[in-house]
């Protein structure tokens, strides 16, 4: 790796410097699709760390469907995220922030379950306002991510159990982050994905009138994945991972 601007990692949580660091590089072309990234341990003596810290750093970014391992011949760049994703959070924390998914997926899929079978007409109301004032936000030109995060907070509630409300709101700093990424990315390069936000919102919110379950929970499944891929503007995985949990149309 020479004439490399990559800097030795020194900070607490190692493996999301590297990864950041690694995606820095990315971003800015110095890695393009198609490129192999250096070995784990050129990796690992060019960061002054050690191979393992490279080593999650690296299965971070497969996982996030940056870079893809190819068994016996290396590692490679999947795909270039739009460069505006440094502009919009620090690369080093993006890992951190991505994975607050994890936990989102399993909270939010299991609350909107349980949201179809417990919801009243007011539950139904608060999220259904949610879902118009984010419509009048994206038409007006805002993010919307405060009407997004009201819809969240609308089916955790339905939900019937304070706790989901109170877990949503212990991850609301990465939840905010990541949807105002998405949300910004999609303004200035895909406004068919802020219409299809208030699509999956609807779906959400018709599952849940209709006190089905299963819909309701594959829905919000669907949204999540959608707004993970989102974050990374990684078409490849809307096209792909999410489409593998789409809702199926039911007869």
């Amino acid at each position: 790796m020479q004439n490399s601007t990559l800097k030795p990692a020194r900070k607490e949580r190692l493996a999301d410097t590297v990864y950041g660091q690694i995606l820095d590089e990315i971003t800015a072309g110095r890695f393009t699709s198609g490129d192999k990234l250096p070995s784990e341990a050129e990796l690992s003596h060019s960061f002054a760390v050690s191979r393992p810290v490279v080593r999650e750093a690296l299965l971070r970014l497969t996982t996030d469907g940056l870079i893809q391992s190819r068994r016996g011949i290396g590692t490679f760049v999947s795909t270039r995220p739009s460069s505006r994703l440094t502009e919009l959070a620090k690369t080093s924390e993006l890992s951190s922030y991505l994975r607050s998914f994890e936990p989102r997926i399993v909270l939010e899929v299991e609350a909107a379950r349980l949201a179809a079978q417990r919801r009243t007409r007011a539950d139904l109301d608060r999220a259904h306002a949610a879902i118009e004032a984010l419509r009048v936000a994206i038409a007006s030109g805002q993010r919307g991510q405060e009407q997004d995060i009201e819809f969240h907070d609308a089916v955790a509630r339905a939900a019937g159990n304070e706790y989901f409300c109170d877990l949503l709101n212990d991850l609301r700093q990465p939840v905010t982050e990541t949807m105002n990424i998405g949300l910004e990315l999609a303004r200035e390069r895909s406004p068919g994905r802020r219409l299809r936000i208030i699509e999956e919102h609807t779906r959400i919110l018709d599952a849940i009138a209709a006190e089905d379950s299963d819909a309701a929970a594959s829905y919000m499944k669907y949204h999540l994945m959608q707004a993970r891929a989102a974050v990374l503007d990684a078409r490849h995985l809307e096209n792909s991972q999410a489409l593998d949990i789409a809702p199926r149309a039911r007869g």
